[in-house]
């Protein structure tokens, strides 16, 4: 019954928008109530479920969303994205610019939680696109890859380190054996994806888009452009690094560990930028700051959207849904591996947080690790892989990329949802053979 009711509120949340047209904030409240009271819960209670969700989820995301904005709008308004863009043109050649973006995203998602890296990057990806003349999902597709493929199977992401605990697997080899599957399951879902994808247009968002062409003498120069748009990069990447090689009673790795944190990291960035692509090119303070307020507001629509999928989330978790479907799944006879993605892929699709849906499979199959010979290393991938699968409406990932790149919902069905597929697919494939290979 209860994956019916989960069927069923998908099916009525793509009517409310795509048939009647209703607005996506307002079907996702009306979904997620009526999933709630369908699944036996009190009204008060379906309420107080819907409001934890959109809490949790802009509570998480909410600083580094607007700051984020914020750095970006400096990066693109002040030409360092186009600087960056041209260097990126000049050292690979526009032939091989997808390889440029992908070895990139790949860089920057080791690092940097997927909703930062987003943020950061997609100024770049803009950029890129309307310099070089090619297909904005061309261009994209091989960076936001990447970044997706970090977040879901490596360490020092949430889900892959916290799984990686729970099953007490070598950290180490979970980021080497994650790497090796990682770079096969980029270059299918980023490079050669985005070749089958011509018929999908996307438009980039017009904020991030700097309407003044500008000279190459009025560019900020590379190396500040780079260390600037990657400054987050730089400190949440020393912070990680310290966390590993210094001891937990170190006042450095305590220090470090603050400034890491993604909204300081994000902060002290946003404050840099200010200075260098602002003040030190002779703008005005005023100018500046009305520029960082209008790139927060225009992203109003997004954070809604955002907190509408956290709030249906959180619902369908309350609910029990994912422990129903999990106590299912967890009889069967299948391999370890397989059925570690299989849980993973279910849950993804039901709840929508890959996060949620790694982590929640993990306590699910914990008995199948410990009580088997199935290297914990490869199943943290195996689920991981699991958890990006048939990402949709439930997803905020969904919604990110679905308004980011102008596109409706039918075409982000056709490219993000297959993106992500193609990467949980990948990486059960890359998954299997390591199992075979490994002893």
């Amino acid at each position: 019954m209860p994956i019916i009711i989960v069927i069923l509120g998908i099916c009525l949340l793509l009517f409310l928008i795509l048939v009647v047209k209703f607005n996506s904030f307002v079907s996702f409240i009306i979904v997620s109530l009526a999933v709630a009271l369908a699944e036996g819960m009190a009204l008060d209670k379906a309420v107080i479920s819907i409001e934890n969700g959109i809490g949790n989820t802009m509570g998480s995301i909410l600083l580094i969303l607007g700051l984020g904005a914020m750095l970006g709008k400096l990066v693109s308004e002040s030409g360092a994205a186009q600087r960056i863009t041209l260097k990126l043109v000049q050292v690979f050649g526009t032939k091989h610019i997808q390889i440029a973006l992908m070895l990139t995203g790949f860089i920057v998602g080791i690092s940097l939680f997927y909703d930062v890296a987003f943020f950061i990057m997609i100024p770049l990806i803009f950029t890129v696109a309307a310099t070089t003349r090619l297909p904005l999902l061309y261009v994209g597709l091989p960076m936001l890859a990447a970044l997706s493929v970090t977040h879901g199977y490596l360490p020092p992401h949430p889900a892959p380190t916290a799984i990686t605990a729970m099953f007490h697997a070598d950290l180490g080899k979970t980021l080497v054996y994650g790497i090796i599957v990682a770079i096969p399951a980029i270059i299918i879902s980023g490079p050669i994806l985005s070749k089958t994808l011509s018929r999908v247009k996307a438009k980039p968002l017009q904020e991030f888009i700097n309407q003044k062409p500008l000279t190459v003498e009025e560019m900020p120069g590379f190396w500040v452009s780079f260390f600037t748009a990657l400054l987050p990069v730089i400190i949440i990447t020393v912070s990680t690094v310290a966390g590993f090689i210094l001891s937990k009673d170190s006042d450095v790795r305590k220090m470090l560990g603050y400034i890491g944190n993604p909204v300081v990291a994000m902060l002290i960035s946003v404050l840099f930028g200010t200075y260098t692509l602002g003040l030190a090119r002779g703008r005005k303070i005023a100018d500046i700051m009305e520029s960082l307020t209008h790139s927060v507001t225009s992203i109003t629509v997004i954070m809604l959207l955002i907190a509408g999928a956290g709030a249906f989330k959180q619902v369908l978790i309350d609910g029990g849904v994912s422990k129903y479907i999990g106590e299912i799944l967890s009889q069967s006879s299948l391999s370890p591996l397989f059925l570690g993605w299989l849980i993973a892929t279910v849950l993804r699709f039901c709840v929508g947080s890959a996060t949620v849906a790694g982590i929640t499979t993990a306590g699910i199959v914990l008995p199948l690790v410990t009580g088997t010979h199935v290297k914990p290393e490869l199943m943290v991938l195996a689920i991981g892989s699991g958890s990006l699968m048939l990402g949709h409406v439930n997803d905020g990932g969904f919604w990110l990329f679905k308004e980011y790149f102008n596109l409706s919902i039918k075409d982000t069905l056709k490219s993000w949802t297959i993106m992500e597929t193609s990467i949980g697919i990948s990486g059960l494939i890359g998954v299997m053979v390591l199992s075979l290979i490994i002893k």
